[in-house]
């Protein structure tokens, strides 16, 4: 049986895991995980218990809802796949973990679509048997190529939107569409290193080390609540396609391991800061 997910947020105050885990124990469902954290400048609870057993999900919720704070946030996960669109660019390395780790299961989700303002990947997205919609921003304003966008998302539904590299800035109107659903990866040399070719920026500028950003979308784009960020020295011997195929290593890895955490129900928002229960 794969285990439920309880998700818990509220005011801090003693006893909470006591009280919560008191609930289960009434229900007759067995823990076999738990993670929880308080953060101390805001002075939240955060609790991610993962249970065994049959129970009632919504007097279970109503139940735990009624021994926290107001107001609490409580939701019950069943880890049920979720449904995903990807939006992509030019660039495939993303494009394609993500088609393999899906077409072999190591994704919680149902790759529902790709969305691309370019047509270059529609043959790699073929290969998986995925839909691929090539929607051209060529002679359209911003708000009307996103206007086309949305029309075929609303079709697919989907729980979350993942830019894998897609090379578009969004408007505040279409972010707000998603609220924390929006996961977007990019090299981690913002603010520096902006704009077009930054790999050879890096290279003139001799940096010493690269890496990448995973995080959720807000109306400020890159300045969202991070996920997961890692990086890897280079050297002289780097030369800026050396160290744009290594930057692409890294984005591949970074942004697999933030949709693991997503799809998992292991993020939590902090303000802009994020919580993860790995």
């Amino acid at each position: 049986m794969t285990p439920q997910v309880l998700l818990v947020e509220c005011e801090d105050r003693r006893g909470l895991v006591h009280a919560i885990t008191g609930v289960l124990l009434k229900h007759g469902v067995n823990v076999v995980g738990n993670q929880e954290f308080v953060d101390g400048t805001s002075s939240r609870f955060f609790m991610r218990t993962e249970f065994d057993g049959a129970a009632d999900a919504h007097e279970l919720v109503s139940e735990v809802r009624s021994a926290l704070p107001v107001p609490a946030s409580v939701r019950l996960s069943d880890l049920t796949p979720k449904r995903v669109v990807v939006l992509v660019s030019k660039e495939h390395h993303c494009l394609g973990d993500i088609l393999i780790r899906h077409a072999f299961g190591e994704l919680n989700a149902q790759v529902l679509a790709v969305l691309s303002n370019h047509p270059g990947l529609q043959s790699l997205v073929a290969k998986f048997d995925r839909p691929f919609h090539f929607i051209s921003h060529e002679s359209f304003t911003r708000e009307e190529h996103e206007a086309a966008l949305l029309k075929v998302i609303e079709q697919h539904q989907p729980d979350y939107l993942v830019l894998a590299k897609y090379m578009r800035v969004l408007t505040p109107d279409f972010v707000r569409r998603f609220p924390a659903r929006i996961v977007n990866i990019h090299h981690s040399f913002l603010p520096a290193f902006a704009g077009a070719r930054p790999y050879q920026q890096a290279f003139d500028r001799g940096v010493k080390v690269i890496g990448a950003t995973a995080h959720l979308v807000t109306e400020k784009l890159d300045e969202g609540p991070i996920i997961v960020q890692q990086v890897m020295p280079v050297d002289h011997t780097h030369t800026a396609r050396d160290l744009a195929q290594a930057g692409h290593d890294v984005e591949q890895m970074v942004l697999a391991r933030a949709l693991r955490l997503v799809l998992e129900d292991r993020v939590f928002l902090c303000g802009n800061r994020t919580v993860i229960f790995d």
